[in-house]
């Protein structure tokens, strides 16, 4: 830690659970609005939609295009720019569609901006906790992810409760409100040491380097598999739970997703607290057999309460798929740097739109049964336990090779 940082590492690493409430908030806070969006602006629901695709789209493009800017700029500048986008954004989705012509424009304008926080927020913090001099990384990085499900809950909970007692219509002080968390951290990562995830005088591995290693491929596989495992039961866990359940829509949300997040992010937070006494990759095979099962639980069940159960037991199978593929990668390709941090986070957001997508289709092709749907989308838990499985084989195989040495023939 230089002088002129005072703060110390564990106050980075503090920063960087409260970015992922912050990306928590920026992903799950406008959709809470979109009924009052489209009353209050007279805005079809069907473009309403598209504010979620907007976001999406524009997180995968910072994703993919992240890593040959953040290297330039230094990661302080990047961090301190994500949280004054997502502060800026928040802030406009109170302001600009009531000052526009078209409210619409307004929205996705805020939209677009905290999505470039949102998104830059992903590729960065994890590989900022990776670097940091602390022992048990992959405890601190399930932990760190621990804190976007506790965002997700917190974001309902708050909003829900502020809209129950001051009413929707004062939606935009909340909106503010949200908008205060980055912005107290924004000024909190001009201050804490950030350390490289490189030695110094090291270069990272290049892009091509990357695309050579087959042990790259598989990892991107199992980030992909992680995010289309979670996805495909989050995404439509307020039906299972409005449909088996008869309760109303925002019952449905409290039963369903919220479910799903707090059993993903206790499962996290378990890890992150007692991790040190496990073994990482036995973990992930347990926790991918585990996701085979719930899924099965979900589609196959005949009882609706056992199928909501599922859900919860799926979100609790997931939790540690995402930080684990992040820390294995971290470990097995030690010269990956930015860029690899930036293609796996790439690879889980593909992944996440297309698991939702895939139970979608699937279920359509069914007659509208979303239970075919999640059964037909048992092939990514399958393929991730397949990943962690061979994973382990084909490092023993290059065991002799150099760590971070380019695995061209992997």
């Amino acid at each position: 830690m230089t002088q002129k940082h005072r703060l110390s590492y564990n106050s980075t690493i503090k920063a960087s659970f409260a970015a992922y409430v912050v990306q928590a908030i920026v992903n799950n806070f406008a959709p809470l609005l979109f009924l009052t969006f489209q009353s209050l602006y007279g805005i079809p629901l069907s473009q309403i939609t598209l504010l979620i695709t907007f976001n999406f789209c524009i997180q995968l493009l910072i994703d993919a295009l992240s890593a040959r800017f953040i290297d330039k700029i230094g990661y302080r500048a990047s961090i301190v720019t994500a949280h004054a986008c997502s502060a800026a954004g928040l802030v406009l989705l109170a302001v600009l569609p009531d000052i526009l012509p078209n409210p619409f424009a307004g929205l996705l304008i805020s939209v677009m901006i905290y999505a470039v926080g949102g998104g830059l927020i992903e590729v960065l913090v994890s590989p900022i906790v990776e670097a940091c001099p602390t022992d048990n990384k992959e405890t601190a990085m399930s932990l760190l992810h621990s804190f976007y499900c506790w965002g997700h809950v917190a974001v309902v909970l708050v909003s829900t409760v502020f809209f129950a007692l001051f009413g929707i219509e004062n939606w935009k002080v909340v909106a503010v409100v949200w908008a205060l968390v980055p912005a107290v951290n924004c000024i909190l990562f001009t201050q804490v040491p950030i350390a490289s995830l490189l030695e110094e005088g090291e270069k990272g591995l290049s892009f091509g380097e990357l695309l050579r290693s087959r042990v790259f491929w598989l990892l991107l596989l199992l980030m992909i598999c992680a995010g289309a495992s979670e996805q495909a039961v989050s995404q439509w866990a307020s039906t299972f739970a409005e449909s088996g359940l008869h309760v109303t829509k925002s019952m449905g949300d409290l039963c369903g997703p919220m479910f799903f997040a707090i059993l993903m992010g206790t499962s996290r937070a378990l890890y992150g607290k007692y991790g040190e006494r496990l073994k990482l990759d036995t973990c992930m095979r347990a926790s991918a057999a585990l996701c085979i099962v719930s899924y099965l639980i979900i589609s196959l069940s005949p009882w609706p309460f056992l199928n909501l159960l599922g859900c919860g037991i799926c979100g609790f199978s997931v939790g540690i798929l995402w930080p684990g593929s992040f820390s294995i990668a971290s470990r097995t390709i030690a010269r990956g740097g930015t860029l690899l941090f930036a293609l796996l986070a790439l690879g889980g957001d593909v992944g996440c739109s297309l698991g939702p997508t895939f139970v979608g289709m699937m279920s359509s092709l069914a007659q509208g049964s979303l239970s075919v749907g999640i059964l037909a989308a048992v092939i990514f838990p399958v393929l991730m336990l397949t990943g962690c499985l061979v994973l382990p084989l084909m490092l023993k195989k290059k065991s002799g090779r150099a760590a971070g040495v380019p695995r061209t023939e992997m």
